[in-house]
């Protein structure tokens, strides 16, 4: 490790940290005043995107009768004498004569003039070709408007796409939609004691978070390429500031791994102070995670990047992922702030006085209740990955089995919705 040490002479005494709920909201606030622009894009190029505006059908959907099933479109009561086919896709005459029918396939549009819609497997032919049955009460169509009105909004702003949404724009004839691109991140790993491949050994310890962080990054909708990945960065201060300039170069949201504290080698507040950044929150009263922050800069092209300090023991980073950087990228994707599930805990778990206790849990779901997991401690994943998300345990109170709190879920993918 570097003997290189951090500045001294002019460090400023942080303030006391912020609430948990109130640095979520804070952070959600500037991520939504810093929204991403938005562009037209096809429909094939939109999955994981953000919908810019709402969505809204161009016609009445369907937009003209169409037959529910295969059969015969009949006018009057029959027999009925045959004139013609109709298939999907096409457009067919009226028809204009009492006792005729022509034979209709599903999703066909309805000729002008049909009083019923006969299943084909509730007909007759007879062996002058004449057709008979008794069609049912309720009509064998599908009407106009009966799923959506033309121009009505079938979804607000700020709705995720996902395969669902690209049909239903599809099938309301929308060729391109309006949607805020994917952030760009990425990660700039801290710490000389780092290894990037192998066992710890010999005092340094496996770097678990470079791998780890672009992952989970992805999982709420960013784009991190491996070139995005930089790291471990040299433990000195002019190492830090040139990794973490390069980096806003190109993303709109680089975090960093270690050196959220003020050690002898922490140089992040140096950095972030070199490089003229003003901080978002810094520091939160949650545990773990507690030494972590999220800083804001204005790029040459006069739009914000921001910077989340993670702190270096795995689990708590996490739990600042969790708890700074998903309320910040609702908000760069001009979406709602994530509203979090109640789970019932079916064990108790402890608080942390006037801390904001994250616990992990695993939740199980035919049950409705969530269990503590085990190995929890600060640099440890193990209990991380058998986990479904941190229950949250309110400053000043301790969770009792059968309380209901709070639950912040781990990512999924892009799209992918939580049971």
């Amino acid at each position: 490790m570097s003997t290189e040490t951090a500045p001294t002479a002019d460090r400023v005494i942080a303030p006391p940290p912020a609430g948990w709920e109130e640095a979520r909201s804070r952070v959600y606030a500037v991520g939504l005043a810093a929204a991403l622009p938005a562009a037209a894009r096809p429909l094939v190029d939109t999955d994981g995107s953000t919908l810019a505006e709402p969505l809204t059908t161009r016609t009445d959907l369907p937009a003209f009768p169409t037959s529910s099933v295969d059969g015969w479109a009949v006018r009057g009561s029959g027999p009925w004498r045959v004139v013609g086919r109709v298939l999907a896709g096409s457009t067919p005459a009226p028809l204009t004569e009492d006792d005729t029918t022509v034979e209709i396939a599903t999703g066909a549009m309805v000729p002008e003039g049909a009083t019923a819609v006969l299943r084909v497997e509730e007909s007759a032919a007879s062996t002058t070709g004449l057709i008979s049955g008794t069609p049912r009460e309720t009509p064998e169509w599908r009407n106009p408007g009966e799923e959506a009105y033309a121009d009505e909004e079938l979804l607000p702003a700020g709705t995720p796409v996902d395969p669902a949404v690209i049909g239903l724009a599809a099938a309301c004839g929308h060729d391109t939609l309006r949607v805020r691109r994917a952030p760009r991140a990425a990660l700039l790993v801290f710490g000389d004691e780092l290894l990037t491949a192998g066992p710890p050994a010999a005092g340094r310890i496996r770097d678990a978070l470079g791998p780890a962080v672009p992952a989970w990054l992805r999982r709420y909708g960013c784009q991190v390429r491996p070139s995005d990945v930089v790291g471990p960065v040299a433990d000195t201060l002019p190492a830090h500031v040139a990794a973490l300039r390069s980096a806003l170069g190109h993303a709109d949201l680089v975090c960093t791994t270690g050196g959220t504290m003020n050690g002898p080698v922490d140089h992040l507040h140096p950095t972030l102070e070199a490089l003229g950044a003003d901080y978002v929150v810094n520091t939160v009263a949650v545990r773990p995670g507690f030494p972590m922050l999220l800083a804001r800069l204005t790029g040459p092209d006069g739009r914000a990047r921001f910077v989340a300090g993670l702190p270096g023991n795995p689990q708590s980073a996490i739990v600042a992922l969790v708890s700074l950087v998903a309320p910040l990228l609702a908000g760069l994707q001009g979406r709602s702030m994530p509203v979090l599930p109640q789970v019932t805990l079916a064990e108790a778990v402890p608080g942390r006085g006037d801390h904001t206790h994250l616990a992990l849990v695993r939740v199980d779901r035919s049950a409705g209740v969530a269990f503590p997991v085990r190995h929890v401690g600060s640099a440890m994943l193990r209990g991380l990955a058998g986990a479904d998300g941190f229950a949250v345990i309110r400053p000043g109170t301790s969770g009792e089995p059968g309380d209901r709190v709070p639950i912040v879920p781990l990512p999924l993918f892009p799209g992918e919705r939580a049971s």
